[in-house]
């Protein structure tokens, strides 16, 4: 027995035809509620959220910094973390739109050494640093919408509980 499909101008459906040796063929139709749109959107929505590139790159799992070894973040955190603090002469300026600038572009290579230098740590005194730095960069955004709202007061007690920040985590690493 062989399964042949046959197609017709007149059918919309898939048909199958059975056969044997010298039999007449039967004529089996399938249908289907699935309508062609429906099934092409599915078909497109299902390849964007498996090989779409917002999807693929939305994951970083990594455990330490992209291309970053464990000498590059020690060499650089001393530099990181003196640039983070420079922002006081903008703040002192009130020149807001410089402050947040620096203040982002240091932070983000500060937190990047950091965490790396985290990871390299024994198990027991990861806790106390990681408190540090989520105490450090919760204070960093906390300066940055003060910077962005322009309110001296907040800035500078944020300032100032970077400083601290700072200066406990760099003595432990």
């Amino acid at each position: 027995m062989a399964l042949r499909p046959l197609v017709s101008k007149h059918n919309v459906y898939p048909t199958l035809s059975c056969f044997r040796s010298k039999e007449t063929p039967r004529k089996v139709v399938l249908q289907s509620n699935i309508s062609r749109r429906t099934m092409a959107s599915t078909v497109v929505l299902a390849r964007e959220a498996i090989f779409g590139e917002g999807i693929a790159n939305a994951f970083d799992l990594r455990l330490v910094g992209p291309d970053q070894s464990v000498e590059q973040a020690e060499s650089g955190i001393r530099d990181h973390a003196r640039s983070l603090l420079q922002v006081k002469a903008s703040l002192e300026s009130e020149s807001w739109g410089e402050a947040q600038k620096t203040l982002r572009m240091s932070s983000s290579y500060l937190k990047q050494d950091i965490y790396t230098l985290i990871q390299i740590k024994p198990a027991s005194e990861r806790p106390q640093l990681r408190e540090l730095y989520s105490h450090l960069f919760n204070n960093v955004t906390k300066l940055d919408y003060a910077t962005r709202e322009k309110d001296a007061s907040r800035v500078w007690q944020c300032y100032k509980n970077i400083v601290v920040a700072l200066d406990g985590i760099l003595s432990r690493l």
